[in-house]
C-alpha cells in the first residue's frame, strides 16, 4: 500500500509508536488518531492530525472511527505491560480490541491493516529468532494475547481477503516512553542519584530499536510487502544488557550510582532474559536500522532525560 494521499486511522495513536507513526504519515496523508488516553497522552498527537477519544473495546467507539472512507488502519491500541496487574483483563481486552477493529473493517469494506505484535510471541527461542521459528510458546500473558491477535489477523487475511502487515517488535525506546527500563532508570536516579535498583541480575540481554527507526521500518514494509499476510521482525542485529543500559543512563545523567540487583535471571514473571530477532527478512526488503541497540538506548536516554528531569 502506497502511504501517500490516503486517509489512515492509527489506533493507540497517542502512545509511543503510534504518535511517532502518526506524525510521519501526516506528511503525506490525512491521518485520524483514536486513543482512549488510558496510557497515551493527548499532547503526543501531532498538530494537524484529527483526534478522537475512543475505546477500541467498545464496538460503538470502533464504529465511530472505522469508516468506509478509510484506506487503511494501523492498529496499535493495546495493553502493553508484560507484567500487568490484571492478566485476564489484558488478555481479554487486547483480543476484544483487535476483533472489534477487524469485524468493523470487514463490515465497511476496509481491508488493509497493520498491527503491532511483539517478540514475546516467541517465548524463549534460539537467537537470532526468524519469523518462521516454531513452535511459538509465549511465557507471559502479554505474549499470549499478541499470539491470539496474530491468529485472528491471519484468519481475516486468508478467509476475508484482508492484507495484513504484522510487526514483531524488539524493545522500542524513544521520547514520550513511560513504564519501561530507560524511563524507569531515569526516574529512579532522579529520585536517588546514589543508588539504582535493577530488577534481576542485570545480565538480561536484548535488542533495542529506536522509535524513529521503528516507524521508518513500518512504513517501508507497508509500502513494499504485498502478500496477504506479511509478518516481519523489527529489531537490530545487536543486543545490550540491563546493566549496560544502567551504565548509559547514569553516564548521560552525569552520575555514578551503586547498583542494587534484586536477583534472579528474570526481571519479573514472564520476562524473557535473552532476545535477539533475525532481521534478514526485513533487510532483504531493502531496509536496515540506523542505530545499534546501544546507540538507540543512548539516543533515547538523552531525549527522555530532557523530558523527565
Amino acid at each position: 500500500m502506497d502511504c501517500s494521499d490516503k486517509r489512515l486511522l492509527v489506533t493507540g495513536g497517542a502512545g509511543l509508536v503510534g504518535s511517532h507513526l502518526a506524525a510521519r504519515l501526516a506528511d503525506d496523508n490525512e491521518v485520524v488518531v483514536a486513543d482512549d488516553l488510558s496510557k497515551g497522552d493527548r499532547e503526543r498527537v501531532p498538530d494537524g492530525v484529527e483526534f478522537v477519544e475512543a475505546d477500541m473495546t467498545d464496538p460503538d467507539d470502533v464504529a465511530s472511527v472505522v469508516t468506509d472512507d478509510l484506506d487503511g488502519v494501523f492498529h496499535f491500541a493495546a495493553y502493553t505491560d508484560t507484567n500487568y496487574a490484571n492478566p485476564r483483563q489484558l488478555f481479554e481486552e487486547n483480543g476484544a480490541m483487535t476483533y472489534n477493529v477487524l469485524e468493523r473493517m470487514h463490515e465497511v469494506g476496509v481491508s488493509n491493516i497493520a498491527f503491532t505484535s511483539s517478540s514475546t510471541v516467541y517465548g524463549e527461542a534460539p537467537m537470532p529468532t526468524p519469523e518462521d521459528y516454531a513452535p511459538l510458546e509465549p511465557i507471559s500473558i502479554y505474549g499470549a494475547s499478541k499470539l491470539a491477535d496474530e491468529g485472528i489477523l491471519s484468519t481475516y487475511a486468508h478467509s476475508h481477503d484482508f492484507t495484513v502487515w504484522l510487526f514483531r517488535f524488539a524493545n522500542i525506546v524513544g521520547p514520550h516512553q513511560r513504564g519501561n527500563v530507560v524511563p524507569d532508570f531515569i526516574e529512579k536516579l532522579d529520585d536517588d542519584p546514589g543508588e539504582l535498583e535493577i530488577l534481576g541480575n542485570g545480565r538480561q540481554e536484548k535488542s533495542y530499536l529506536h522509535v524513529t527507526d521503528c516507524v521508518e521500518a513500518i512504513q517501508h514494509i507497508v509500502e513494499h510487502a504485498d502478500q496477504s499476510m506479511n509478518t516481519y521482525n523489527l529489531g537490530t542485529r545487536t543486543t545490550t544488557s540491563v546493566t549496560r543500559i544502567a551504565d548509559i543512563v547514569a553516564d548521560e545523567m552525569g552520575l555514578d550510582p551503586e547498583y542494587a540487583y534484586t536477583g534472579g535471571d528474570r526481571g519479573w514473571t514472564g520476562d524473557v532474559p535473552r532476545m535477539r530477532l533475525s532481521i534478514e527478512k526485513l533487510t532483504a526488503l531493502g531496509w536496515s536500522p540506523e542505530l545499534s541497540s546501544d546507540d538507540a538506548i543512548r539516543h533515547g536516554a538523552r531525549e527522555l532525560i530532557a523530558e523527565l528531569t
